[in-house]
């Protein structure tokens, strides 16, 4: 189909002003579609919303994905449509606990999910930081209220996660002081640069 072909069934079909310019847009990534071009487009080329989108990691993308209104979501979670809206607009999701697991179970959410469409990977990432390279057990407490997992979850694995940075820096004062990714201490800081990474890989294989 070529984009001519496309603008002309969200038109038809599901009354859209889309022309093909925008349908090109588009496919090159200049432009974004919203929700509702999202599903009219997927009915057009005979497929599911999902396979439109690479990955979905924000909120929108995530509700996209399952086909949800966002008046059935906020219903579902127990907010304000407009409290909703202004939260998967700004990327930041300020619900409660009992609303963040609402928000889960409505979208099939990993904890890793929710947690990038919760705009919280760099909060994640800085907790994570101080949590290896300094003492963890202070750190259980605020990654339990960020991250959708129990509590004895977090007690492996940061352990874990802080042994594997200090024997890299270890490894940075051995004998012999130093040069290369030891000497200079640059596993230790591809390690923080990854950190996110770590944490769930640990997280999913306790």
């Amino acid at each position: 189909m070529l984009p001519g072909h496309v603008a002309y069934g969200l038109r038809a079909q599901y009354g859209l002003d889309v022309g093909p310019d925008l349908v090109t847009a588009w496919e090159r990534g200049l432009r974004a579609p919203d929700s509702r071009e999202v599903s009219a487009l997927a009915g057009v080329l005979w497929c599911d919303p999902a396979d439109l989108l690479y990955a979905a990691r924000s909120l929108r993308e995530h509700r996209t994905v399952r086909g949800v209104a966002p008046a059935d979501l906020a219903r579902r979670v127990g907010i304000s449509l407009d409290a909703y809206q202004k939260m998967e607009v700004s990327g930041r999701w300020r619900g409660t606990e009992r609303q963040s697991a609402a928000l889960i179970a409505a979208l099939g959410l990993s904890p890793a999910q929710f947690v990038t469409a919760a705009g919280r990977d760099r909060e994640l990432a800085e907790l994570l930081e101080s949590a290896v390279t300094t003492r963890w057990q202070a750190y259980v407490k605020p990654l339990a209220k960020l991250v959708p997992v129990d509590r004895a979850v977090l007690e492996d694995a940061l352990p874990r996660l802080h042994a594997d940075y200090q024997s890299r820096m270890v490894a940075t004062l051995g004998w012999g002081g130093g040069v290369g990714d030891a000497g200079d201490g640059a596993a230790g800081r591809e390690f923080l640069e990854e950190i996110v990474g770590h944490f769930w890989a640990r997280v999913r294989g306790r």
